[in-house]
Protein backbone atom coordinates (compact mmCIF):
# COMPACT_ATOMS: atom_id res chain seq x y z
CA UNK A 1 0.00 0.00 0.00
CA UNK A 2 1.08 3.81 -0.60
CA UNK A 3 1.05 6.45 1.72
CA UNK A 4 -0.02 9.60 0.45
CA UNK A 5 -1.64 12.26 2.96
CA UNK A 6 -5.43 13.30 2.23
CA UNK A 7 -3.89 16.72 2.25
CA UNK A 8 -1.85 16.42 -0.96
CA UNK A 9 -4.72 14.59 -2.92
CA UNK A 10 -7.00 17.47 -2.17
CA UNK A 11 -4.68 19.52 -3.77
CA UNK A 12 -4.43 17.30 -6.88
CA UNK A 13 -8.39 17.10 -7.45
CA UNK A 14 -8.03 20.99 -6.95
CA UNK A 15 -5.15 21.38 -9.84
CA UNK A 16 -7.36 18.75 -12.14
CA UNK A 17 -10.46 20.82 -10.97
CA UNK A 18 -9.10 24.08 -12.88
CA UNK A 19 -9.53 22.02 -16.20
CA UNK A 20 -13.00 21.19 -15.50
CA UNK A 21 -15.21 22.26 -18.68
CA UNK A 22 -18.70 23.42 -17.57
CA UNK A 23 -19.78 26.06 -19.75
CA UNK A 24 -23.54 25.57 -18.80
CA UNK A 25 -23.23 24.93 -14.94
CA UNK A 26 -20.38 27.16 -14.01
CA UNK A 27 -19.96 24.16 -11.13
CA UNK A 28 -16.56 22.91 -11.80
CA UNK A 29 -15.06 19.25 -9.85
CA UNK A 30 -12.01 17.88 -10.12
CA UNK A 31 -11.08 14.35 -8.66
CA UNK A 32 -7.74 12.76 -7.65
CA UNK A 33 -7.72 9.33 -7.49
CA UNK A 34 -4.87 7.33 -5.75
CA UNK A 35 -4.17 3.71 -6.86
CA UNK A 36 -3.02 1.02 -4.95
CA UNK A 37 0.45 1.13 -6.92
CA UNK A 38 0.64 4.58 -6.31
CA UNK A 39 -0.12 6.01 -9.23
CA UNK A 40 -2.98 9.34 -9.18
CA UNK A 41 -5.41 9.81 -11.87
CA UNK A 42 -7.13 13.00 -12.42
CA UNK A 43 -10.70 13.82 -13.53
CA UNK A 44 -12.66 17.07 -14.22
CA UNK A 45 -15.93 17.22 -15.19
CA UNK A 46 -16.55 17.47 -18.82
CA UNK A 47 -20.01 18.84 -19.82
CA UNK A 48 -21.82 18.75 -22.93
CA UNK A 49 -24.91 20.98 -24.41
CA UNK A 50 -26.72 17.52 -24.33
CA UNK A 51 -26.77 17.03 -20.55
CA UNK A 52 -26.67 13.45 -20.53
CA UNK A 53 -23.31 13.37 -22.16
CA UNK A 54 -21.89 15.16 -19.39
CA UNK A 55 -19.23 12.93 -17.78
CA UNK A 56 -18.33 13.53 -14.25
CA UNK A 57 -14.62 14.25 -12.45
CA UNK A 58 -14.93 10.74 -10.82
CA UNK A 59 -15.41 8.34 -13.85
CA UNK A 60 -13.35 10.62 -15.63
CA UNK A 61 -10.12 9.60 -12.96
CA UNK A 62 -11.80 5.85 -13.21
CA UNK A 63 -11.91 5.90 -17.15
CA UNK A 64 -7.88 7.26 -17.60
CA UNK A 65 -6.86 4.53 -14.98
CA UNK A 66 -8.95 1.60 -16.39
CA UNK A 67 -7.53 2.84 -20.07
CA UNK A 68 -4.13 2.59 -18.67
CA UNK A 69 -4.71 -1.14 -16.78
CA UNK A 70 -4.93 0.10 -13.25
CA UNK A 71 -7.53 -1.52 -11.76
CA UNK A 72 -7.40 -1.17 -7.54
CA UNK A 73 -7.16 1.80 -5.98
CA UNK A 74 -7.10 3.18 -2.41
CA UNK A 75 -9.02 6.47 -2.01
CA UNK A 76 -10.35 9.59 -4.03
CA UNK A 77 -10.99 13.04 -3.25
CA UNK A 78 -13.31 14.95 -4.75
CA UNK A 79 -13.06 18.86 -4.75
CA UNK A 80 -16.06 21.84 -6.32
CA UNK A 81 -15.62 25.03 -7.37
CA UNK A 82 -18.36 26.33 -5.19
CA UNK A 83 -15.74 25.79 -2.35
CA UNK A 84 -18.67 23.24 -0.36
CA UNK A 85 -18.42 19.77 -0.29
CA UNK A 86 -19.39 17.66 -3.82
CA UNK A 87 -20.64 14.03 -2.77
CA UNK A 88 -20.33 11.87 -6.13
CA UNK A 89 -23.77 11.68 -7.86
CA UNK A 90 -25.52 8.46 -7.71
CA UNK A 91 -23.88 6.89 -10.82
CA UNK A 92 -20.45 7.49 -9.75
CA UNK A 93 -20.92 5.86 -6.36
CA UNK A 94 -22.30 3.06 -8.15
CA UNK A 95 -19.01 3.27 -10.54
CA UNK A 96 -16.43 3.87 -7.66
CA UNK A 97 -18.13 0.81 -5.35
CA UNK A 98 -17.02 -1.35 -8.78
CA UNK A 99 -13.34 -0.22 -8.20
CA UNK A 100 -12.88 0.64 -4.94
CA UNK A 101 -15.65 -0.85 -2.69
CA UNK A 102 -13.71 -0.30 0.85
CA UNK A 103 -12.12 2.63 -0.38
CA UNK A 104 -12.27 6.35 1.12
CA UNK A 105 -13.88 9.20 -0.51
CA UNK A 106 -12.17 12.62 0.62
CA UNK A 107 -14.43 15.33 0.84
CA UNK A 108 -12.94 19.08 0.90
CA UNK A 109 -15.10 22.03 2.27
CA UNK A 110 -13.04 25.57 1.76
CA UNK A 111 -15.19 26.34 5.32
CA UNK A 112 -15.85 23.16 7.32
CA UNK A 113 -12.00 21.52 5.65
CA UNK A 114 -11.90 17.86 4.43
CA UNK A 115 -14.42 14.81 5.59
CA UNK A 116 -13.42 11.23 4.71
CA UNK A 117 -15.98 8.89 4.35
CA UNK A 118 -16.04 5.24 3.31
CA UNK A 119 -17.87 4.38 -0.15
CA UNK A 120 -19.97 2.23 2.21
CA UNK A 121 -21.06 4.84 4.09
CA UNK A 122 -22.05 6.73 0.61
CA UNK A 123 -23.27 3.68 -1.11
CA UNK A 124 -24.50 1.29 1.62
CA UNK A 125 -25.96 -1.24 -0.64
CA UNK A 126 -23.70 -0.75 -3.24
CA UNK A 127 -23.20 -3.78 -5.68
CA UNK A 128 -20.94 -5.62 -8.16
CA UNK A 129 -20.50 -8.42 -10.29
CA UNK A 130 -19.96 -11.14 -7.62
CA UNK A 131 -23.77 -9.90 -6.21
CA UNK A 132 -25.50 -10.14 -9.79
CA UNK A 133 -24.36 -14.05 -10.77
Amino acid sequence: MIFMENRELVLLAKEAMEKAYAPYSKFKVGAALLAKNGEVFLGCNVENASYGATICAERTAITKAISEGVKEFEKIAIVASSGDYAAPCGICRQVLYEFLPDGEVILDSDHEGMKVMSLKELLPMGFRGEDIK
